[in-house]
């Protein structure tokens, strides 16, 4: 079967499906049967190259699989971020592009700060696939990064993209509500959690079939952990210590009571790229 002829029919099979970028999934799916570069594949497509036919039933196999809207990143068992990919599949929540926003401004944030004797630390609950506790430990090297992830099915993810990409990172499996709230030493707590209500529908047959239902909904009003991650914050970030934590575009302003009602300060919801309101932060009194 000829590359191009290949691409071109899985590309319309993907658009009749509903997939949002037909073209683009089929390109990044061939590269990965044949484990090379998406730009290395167009040269060989456009150069009249055609699968062996011992390729041509695992073709069929991974375009049937994104047809049925399974996410591209479970099928390729990688997803990008920033400027590393991760391991990811069944059980652990794909990492969105927008939880950039959150990363970059924790980034900016952290190396400001001055590091005092017991260095720099900060946490990332709710961490799933890791990226958020991984990029802070690649941008700052002094900084003592944990992530704490809650999911039994997520864990084996964070533990082997953290082993892959940040070694320091230190990998606690548990709770929120099960970390000890000890003295205020933490500098800043980072999280993306879930933050769907329980009533509400995901549009998307990708998130709606495939993303945990462990990682999506936060109870009734979507805020059951986001409180729980606020009152650990109250106790566990040292004076001035910074708390940011990803919400949908509607909950920004329920996320800044919380903060005010708690006695944060410089609370402030930001944006992420397509300028919509993405994460919320704020400093402990």
């Amino acid at each position: 079967m000829d590359l191009l002829v290949a691409l071109r029919d899985a590309s319309e099979r993907f658009a009749r499906a509903g997939v949002p970028t037909p073209g683009v999934d089929a390109e990044i799916l061939m590269a990965s049967l044949l484990e090379v570069s998406r730009g290395a594949m167009l040269a060989k497509a456009q150069t009249g190259k055609a699968l062996e036919p011992s390729q041509v039933e695992q073709w069929e196999a991974l375009v049937s699989r994104r047809e049925g809207r399974e996410p591209l990143q479970h099928i390729t068992g990688t997803a990008p971020f920033m400027d590393f990919e991760v391991s990811v599949g069944e059980g652990v929540f794909v990492p969105r592009p927008e939880t950039q926003a959150l990363v970059e401004a924790a980034m900016t944030h952290a190396q400001s700060i001055a590091v005092g004797e017991n260095g720099l630390h900060i946490l990332d609950l709710c961490s799933g696939s890791g990226v958020i506790a991984i990029s802070l430990a690649r941008a700052v090297a002094h900084a003592h990064v944990v992530a704490l992830e809650a999911s039994d099915s997520a864990l084996p993810y964070l533990k082997r993209n953290v082993a892959e990409l940040a070694p320091h990172v230190e990998v606690l499996h548990g709770k929120v509500t099960d970390l000890d709230r000890g003295h205020p030493l933490v500098d800043m707590i980072l999280a993306n959690p879930p933050y769907v209500p329980l009533a509400e529908v995901p549009n998307e047959p990708e998130v709606a079939n495939f993303d945990p239902s462990m990682a999506l909904f936060g109870g009734e009003d979507g805020l059951d952990v986001v409180r729980d991650i606020v009152d650990y914050a109250v106790g566990a970030l040292r004076s001035g210590g910074y708390l940011a934590i990803e919400h949908s575009n509607l909950q920004g302003a329920a996320i800044r009571e919380i903060l005010n009602a708690e006695g944060f300060f410089g609370v402030a919801t930001e944006k992420d790229f397509v300028d919509r309101e993405r994460f919320t932060r704020g400093f402990r009194a």
